[in-house]
């Protein structure tokens, strides 16, 4: 946790930082399920940090990774931390992750002016981005972490509590790990080494230990982590160190910090075959990631505005690539934010809610782009799916991409297991928005952008919607809106009528 003032000229003074190990994904297998013990440390961590943020009269913004975006039981810790932290956690994908590290990334070092690949290790995941200026030109995210390949690779079998002691290193389970993170790596590196990048950027507590680690071999003591570097040659040799130390010492290797020595070995086998496979010379290191990223970007001068700005313009870019009326979708767009504004005192959303209802309306046809038929749910998974969609969360792209997948056909129903899956409040809200949205796209049936706005009067049992233009008859258009309104009406509990049909 990091805790600052925003200043007039969009930076930060820090007043305090917290930070404890959780380890989220210990123990996991691969990281399907959060332990019980590691809910309970989880929990007992965040309620500590809200405590002395609420002392300190902070407004609040939390995120959380690859343990909990990838865990089944994800909503267990979820409402756990709702319940006795009092935080609303926000799950962000790989992609927004990445974009987000960039941001702090910036704040840190003088890299504007330089393309640069981010390589950022966390225990579940990797996020590799190329950035350049504030530009992100491309980013992937890896399954591959510091605490997911010690389990997979290093964690002694024999049954019993899972510990620290249990970290079991050999030259073969090296090498076994050192070709599964070549293999893993392959196809990204392919994808990612044509930007040709001028300088390698690390992040996290993995990269600013082995920065440690290589400077304390150089001799140096008490070591400046932001800005330091490290050669691609120091950490091979590091590695080789770290593999040979006997288990029962690696705590004691000069630099180190004694809480990884167990993930240690599989961090620096991981970032060793990263800078091998991108051909990187060396890397330098930024003290700030993610937490200082999303300060950035929800809390900065211009930060909220931004945000939108950048969801708008990734939002335009895939509805242009995907979407073979861009003109159509532009235009129930305006008629649904219409709708919602004037339904408001029914619905009793707010400008949350209105920007995930129009990137929906925005996004609802790109599913054409895969096939006509069922292109609702091919929309769904677009949406869901794709790695352009930044500046959101998961619970927000998943709000989404449901609002989409329902703006035709049937309504929600909780046998839909995407539905389903969301929190009875969210459900609620894509009922309200998919319902906005088939009326919207009902009263431009015929794509000619005919009614160009819509008047609404709510009645104590009715909702009447009135068509709008300049081209007077809108006999079509209301037709079809009134075949559309059952979702919206059992939504607002009114009867609706669409004036013209």
């Amino acid at each position: 946790m990091v805790v600052a003032n925003a200043t007039a000229d969009g930076g930060f003074d820090v007043l305090s930082t917290e930070k404890e190990m959780v380890r989220l994904g210990s123990g996991a297998g691969d990281m399907k399920l959060l332990t019980d013990d590691a809910i309970d440390r989880g929990v007992a961590t965040l309620r500590r940090m809200a405590e002395l943020a609420d002392s300190m009269e902070a407004e609040v913004a939390a995120v959380a990774t690859s343990a909990v975006r990838e865990a089944e039981n994800r909503e267990v810790f979820l409402e756990r931390v709702r319940a006795e932290a009092g935080l609303d956690v926000e799950v962000i994908s790989g992609v927004e992750e990445a974009r987000i590290i960039h941001l702090g990334v910036l704040q840190a070092l003088p890299v504007y002016d330089q393309r640069l690949v981010l390589v950022d290790i966390g225990g579940g995941s990797t996020e590799l981005l190329i950035g350049d200026g504030d530009a992100v030109l491309d980013a992937r995210s890896t399954k591959l972490g510091a605490i997911r390949l010690t389990e997979r690779f290093f964690r002694d079998p024999s049954p019993g509590t899972r510990d620290t002691a249990d970290v079991v290193v050999t030259p073969e389970r090296a090498q076994a790990c050192r070709r599964y993170v070549r293999a893993s790596l392959a196809p990204v590196v392919f994808e990612l080494a044509n930007h040709q990048p001028t300088i390698a950027v690390g992040s996290s507590g993995t990269v600013s230990t082995i920065s440690a680690m290589a400077a304390a071999q150089r001799g140096e003591t008490d070591p400046q982590i932001n800005g330091s570097t490290f050669t691609r040659q120091e950490l091979m040799h590091l590695a080789d160190a770290v593999v040979a130390c006997p288990d029962h010492k690696r705590h004691k290797l000069p630099g180190i910090d004694p809480r990884r020595h167990d993930l240690i070995v599989g961090g620096v086998l991981l970032l060793a075959e990263i800078l091998q496979a991108f051909d990187l010379p060396s890397m330098t290191v930024s003290a700030y990631a993610l937490r200082e990223g999303t300060l950035f970007d929800r809390f900065a001068a211009g930060g909220l505005s931004s945000l939108r700005d950048l969801r708008r313009s990734n939002v335009a870019r895939v509805t242009e690539q995907l979407d073979p009326d861009p003109r159509h979708a532009r235009h129930i767009t305006r008629l649904a934010e219409q709708l919602f504004v004037a339904t408001k005192p029914l619905h009793n959303l707010g400008d949350a809610e209105q920007s995930l209802l129009e990137a929906a309306a925005m996004l609802h046809n790109v599913g054409l782009f895969i096939n006509h038929a069922a292109h609702h749910k091919h929309s769904y998974y677009v949406i869901r799916h794709s790695e352009q969609l930044t500046g959101f969360s998961e619970r927000e792209l998943e709000v989404v991409a449901n609002v989409a997948r329902y703006h035709r056909k049937s309504h929600p129903k909780q046998r839909h297991e995407p539905f389903a899956a969301l929190s009875p409040s969210d459900q609620a809200t894509v009922r309200v928005l998919a319902g906005l949205l088939r009326i919207a796209i009902g009263l431009d049936r015929q794509h000619r952008q005919a009614v160009e706005s819509v008047a609404v009067r709510i009645g104590a049992k009715k909702l009447t919607i009135t068509p709008q233009g300049s081209g007077g008859q809108f006999e079509l258009e209301a037709y079809s809106a009134a075949n559309r309104a059952a979702l919206l009406a059992k939504a607002l509990d009114r009867r609706i009528v669409i004036e013209g049909a």
